[in-house]
């Protein structure tokens, strides 16, 4: 929606890490430079650590768009808390080798083979593990035993392991890990933007789209923003997307700190709720679109969605009776004279009344901006 209103190309700030959007901070040219080196040695273990939404991911993703398809084999796991022998079959699976029916010694025996034929052919194996934090010391170990592998003195596998800092610490003091630990030849931890890099940051990803100076953002604004954010990249790209959608809605084309109290007053109330800050499990009611199998989208809970609207009418029962005690006020006003109507107990009613017209307007925005956002969030809901 916003990136209609505001003439973008696209949408500058979705948390799906996209390499077009990468932005070379200071730390990410870093972790960039032992990278290359660390790939340039071609064996071992190269350790990235940050932390949630420090931008790990998008900066492999950049590396990815560098690495020479022709000359490096590359498999990705994205792991949860898997042990030794379920990893050893993950790692199979990236590379693409069919192993059902198949224990860990000839998964082991598959992946082996493959190296050895990849090498033949003149290309490098890379293994990228992702969210390392989740591995049982039994997979680590299962890496480390990996890298083992060689043709002649050639070794076969290099691997890049992610992960939060609570990784970083295991891998330092886990005594277990001490010959994994001498076998990382490249480590660094991504640090969150400072606060000059966040305005950069914000620009940088604007212009990717087209952004023409519309929308313009009053002084101090980026400044409040990486206070709310400290400088976490998921974090800003969080909330300038609920900026520019509120920008959107109330079609304004300055945004300014108000706005942006606005936006985290209603992402910490999400979070009170229990809810993520993205509405990723919205639901929209069936008298309100097609059902699910008509409109061709997935079923959802409701119950988020059902508690705003609930809400909604609370706020609205409250006003209509707010609106009668008005009228009956205006009324023995009317019958004692003019002068009536400044009375303390009319301008009170009139504040209570201003007072549920803006929490009211705050209600409706607020579900306005999460259904959207549901919408958005999957081209597969566009019917609905």
């Amino acid at each position: 929606m916003y990136d209609t209103f505001y003439g973008f190309s696209g949408r500058p700030f979705q948390l799906t890490p996209d390499p077009d959007f990468y932005f070379e901070s200071a730390s990410h040219r870093k972790a960039l430079s032992y990278l290359g080196y660390g790939m340039n040695q071609g064996e071992g273990f190269i350790v990235i650590t940050g932390e949630v939404g420090a931008g790990k991911s998008t900066l492999v993703a950049h590396l990815m768009e560098r690495i020479d398809p022709q000359a490096h084999t590359v498999a990705q796991v994205v792991t949860s808390a898997l042990d030794g022998e379920e990893l050893v079959h993950v790692v199979a699976q990236a590379f693409g080798l069919k192993i059902e029916g198949k224990d860990k010694a000839g998964a082991l025996g598959a992946i082996e083979r493959f190296l050895q034929d990849e090498a033949r052919e003149g290309r490098r194996c890379l293994l990228v593990v992702d969210e390392c934090q989740n591995l049982d010391i039994t997979a680590l170990e299962e890496l480390r035993m990996l890298s083992n592998f060689q043709l002649g003195s050639h070794p076969l596998l290099q691997s890049l392991l992610l992960g939060q800092p609570e990784f970083r610490r295991t891998l330092a003091h886990h005594p277990d890990l001490e010959q994994l630990r001498q076998r990382i030849i490249a480590s660094h931890h991504l640090e969150a933007l400072d606060e000059s890099e966040v305005q950069d940051y914000v620009e940088h990803r604007l212009e990717q789209v087209g952004w023409d100076g519309r929308p313009i953002f009053e002084d101090q604004l980026l400044s409040l923003l990486y206070d709310a954010t400290q400088g976490i990249p998921r974090r800003v790209n969080q909330v300038m997307n609920r900026l520019l959608l509120l920008g959107a809605i109330e079609e304004v084309d300055a945004i300014g700190s108000e706005m942006l109290d606005a936006v985290l007053a209603e992402m910490n109330a999400d979070q009170d709720r229990g809810s993520s800050v993205e509405p990723s499990g919205l639901s929209i009611e069936p008298a309100e679109v097609a059902p699910a199998s008509e409109a061709g989208i997935d079923s959802v809970p409701a119950s988020e969605v059902a508690a705003l609207l609930a809400e909604r009418d609370e706020r609205t029962a409250e006003l209509e009776a707010a609106i009668s005690e008005l009228q009956a006020a205006g009324r023995s006003a009317a019958g004692d004279g003019a002068t009536a109507l400044s009375t303390p107990q009319f301008d009170e009613t009139i504040g209570r009344i201003e007072a549920r017209l803006e929490e009211q307007e705050q209600s409706f925005r607020h579900v306005l901006t999460m259904l959207i956002e549901w919408l958005e969030d999957d081209t597969s809901r566009e019917a609905a």
